[in-house]
């Protein structure tokens, strides 16, 4: 059988210290950080290889790009990504509110180092795959800073680098570039397949210091005029994308007039998407590191315009910050069970088999980048409502070993321009990775799994508080779905019984939300009487933070003043659990200072009980409690 080892440049020296793990994910960014956290809490031992010395990709303190998701900012109502990316958001809500991304660095290392299950190697890059062109039997590793080399071998290996490494050296079928129209029967594709791919940006911010600044280019930059920046907003103009194409407002100008479907806004404080380079290059993996110079030479050039070459009302404004590591749109796609089409996205597609979500318009931006000067810089299709993602586009179609989360997933280019955004991204690694850890569990390939166990691994992702279109609560070991549910007050719509609706949160035109009628001192309480005793070991609560909140980190300005302070004041603060049997209380907690959507209660041993009551005593602000879901086991 042929052999596929294709290696890059190993260092000399030490020997390879061998490592084995049930699941190994190699790229730590926001798909591969969820993939990675989700394996290890479903109990498979877990390793998450990371290049760099931060997490977060593209949303790290590196690149500083924020996480943009099936809510269009603000687009779309209810439709915030859920689960371990939320998790994540909501820690660094109530720690980092001042949107300092040091700080943000460390909410991610630190969630994957309090995971006892999953081992995190920063610093380390891969450089040898070892594959029989059917499974993965081996890569090899160097971890910079230590000078150690690690021979790592799994059972299950999931390709969360974005550009597709994992698998294009493994012998993983993969794309590039665009298809043709009639390959998928996708409307809006060329007539011929081509290699145009998105390309690259570098972003820079600056701060407004009160007084006036000057700005010396270096020589080595570019010199840029108003012509280059034909339908590039810069400066004092906001950007608003309609259904169809882009509206460029001018100072003085409100996308309100236009009735458009807010998008995007920057402003001067930071910049620019739209500096993008690489797309119709010959090769964007292997001419990175030429595409990244050119990349900085035009961020000085652009900033030098702005400051120098016009008034754009930067005179107070001084740069502080321009990003060494370029943020990626687009590369390889691996190739998977399913491929997923802009057909998929345009019908907002239920398949029985989806475990993840998006909704991000599909955003193709011009393959030359800033050097399409005069054209737009990117072609937004919008569309209505959300849709699922198969559990095929995260299973390589030949490497059996292999899965995939991130922007490489299997889909075409158009459908890419929608999932590539780093929320769809990580729900999209939770489910990934929670596939990985069942299908070691149970001794099978991840085709097999979801041949055999696709229900029952979406109750799980749904019991973790991950969103599927089309599908409900039905596990039958919930408890609660036993019980009858009754409240202190309610308030019409938001009835008590929501609470086992199956569905966390707002879904056409259904609130799946129980509210109080206020809060009154004594606390608001919600009843969960079963008509005989059961055995209750762990009680898990869904709490509401507003699914049409932004709260991600951003240097833009625009988002910074449009995202609510604080901890969500619609989230419960502090509040008891009570189990009784028979009226005697057999077990409690009395949580204070909550500000997470999803608590979970491990009682320390079971106990029985016909009763469990939770007391609402105190919110984040709110007049009154609020809970999507109660669930027993």
């Amino acid at each position: 059988m042929k052999q596929y080892i294709r290696e890059i440049p190993a260092p000399s020296g030490n020997p390879c210290i061998p490592r084995h793990h049930d699941v190994v994910v190699v790229g730590g960014g926001m798909s591969g950080l969820a993939a990675a956290m989700a394996s290890a809490r479903q109990g498979a031992d877990t390793l998450l290889i990371q290049d760099r010395s931060v997490l977060g990709g593209n949303a790290s303190s590196e690149t500083r790009m924020h996480i943009s998701g099936a809510s269009c900012h603000w687009g779309k109502r209810d439709a915030a990504e859920t689960g371990i990316l939320m998790e994540l958001q909501l820690e660094n809500k109530r720690l980092n509110d001042s949107y300092n991304y040091s700080i943000w660095d460390g909410v991610l290392w630190h969630a994957a180092k309090k995971e006892p299950r999953l081992t995190l190697m920063l610093n380390t890059t891969m450089y040898q795959v070892s594959s029989d062109g059917r499974r993965i039997t081996g890569i090899q590793c160097y971890q910079m800073n230590t000078e150690k080399r690690f021979s790592v071998t799994g059972e299950i290996y999931l390709d969360c680098t974005g550009n597709g490494t994992l698998g294009y050296y493994a012998g993983a079928e993969y794309a590039v570039g665009r298809e043709a129209a009639h390959e998928y029967g996708e409307k809006d594709a060329p007539p011929e397949r081509d290699g145009e791919t998105m390309g690259n940006t570098i972003y820079f911010t600056a701060h407004d210091t009160g007084h006036p600044v000057p700005f010396i280019k270096p020589d080595w930059a570019y010199d840029f005029d108003e012509s280059d920046f034909l339908h590039r907003y810069h400066g004092d103009i906001v950007v608003y994308h309609d259904d169809k194409d882009v509206v460029v407002l001018r100072p003085g100008e409100d996308y309100e007039d236009h009735g458009e479907q807010l998008v995007e806004k920057y402003d001067v404080q930071s910049g620019y998407w739209w500096n993008e380079l690489g797309g119709d290059w010959d090769d964007i993996i292997a001419q990175a590191e030429d595409i990244r110079w050119e990349l900085y030479r035009c961020a000085y050039g652009i900033w030098d315009h702005i400051k120098n070459g016009g008034d754009h009302g930067a005179e107070n404004y001084q740069l502080d910050w321009v990003g060494s590591v370029a943020g990626t749109r687009e590369s390889r796609r691996l190739m998977g069970d399913y491929v997923l089409s802009e057909n998929d996205i345009l019908s907002n597609n239920r398949r029985p088999d989806g475990v993840a979500y998006g909704g991000w318009p599909m955003d193709e931006h011009t393959a030359g980048g800033l050097r399409a000067k005069g054209e737009i810089p990117s072609r937004v299709r919008s569309f209505e409502g959300l849709y699922a993602i198969p559990y095929g586009c995260y299973c390589s179609a030949n490497i059996e070993n292999l899965m995939m989360a991130g922007r490489n997933i299997s889909a075409t280019k158009l459908a890419m321009g929608s999932t590539r955004v780093m929320g769809t991204c990580a729900v999209g690694g939770e489910a990934a990775g929670t596939a990985a850890a069942m299908a070691v569990q149970k001794g099978l390939s991840p085709r097999r799994l979801g041949e055999l166990y696709m229900e029952e691994l979406r109750q799980e992702l749904l019991k973790n508080d991950c969103f599927i279109p089309g599908c409900r609560n039905r596990d039958p070991r919930d408890l609660a779905r036993q019980g009858r549910v009754r409240a202190s007050s309610q308030q019409p719509g938001f009835e008590a019984d929501m609470v086992l609706s199956g569905i966390s949160r707002p879904l056409d035109g259904v609130s799946n939300l129980w509210r109080s009628d206020g809060l009154s001192p004594r606390g608001e309480t919600l009843t969960l009487a079963w008509p005989s005793p059961v055995t209750l070991s762990q009680v898990r609560l869904t709490f509401d933070p507003n699914l049409s909140e932004e709260r991600c980190i951003s240097v833009s300005k625009a988002f910074i003043d449009k995202e609510p302070k604080g901890v969500a004041k619609e989230l419960v603060k502090d509040y008891t659990l009570t189990a009784s049997l028979k009226g005697e209380t057999v077990w409690t907690a009395r949580i204070a200072g909550n500000y997470q959507r999803l608590r979970v209660h491990d009682l320390p041993e079971s106990v029985q009980a016909d009763t469990l009551r939770l007391t609402v005593h105190a919110t984040n602000g709110a007049p009154d409690a609020r809970l999507y879901e109660l669930r027993a086991y």
